[in-house]
């Protein structure tokens, strides 16, 4: 009888699949959310419209080769 006690003892009841799966629901969920967000940043920075008489940040103080 001792014996089932020490074995029980350490052990815990297993998690229940309901709540992990809701966890992952959500998870994916947000996950979705965030990249689509990144996307269409990423989309609405690249449609800006441009002329390509632009001159790059970078080379704000540049000028331009052959003039």
């Amino acid at each position: 009888m001792t014996d089932e006690k020490d074995k029980h003892e350490g052990q815990r009841p297993p998690p229940a699949k309901g709540s992990r799966q809701d966890r992952l629901k959500l998870a994916l969920r947000e996950n979705l959310k965030r990249r689509k967000l990144q996307a269409r940043a990423r989309s609405d920075a690249t449609m800006a419209p441009s002329d390509g008489d632009d001159v790059p940040p970078h080379d704000a103080g540049a000028k331009k080769p052959g003039k």
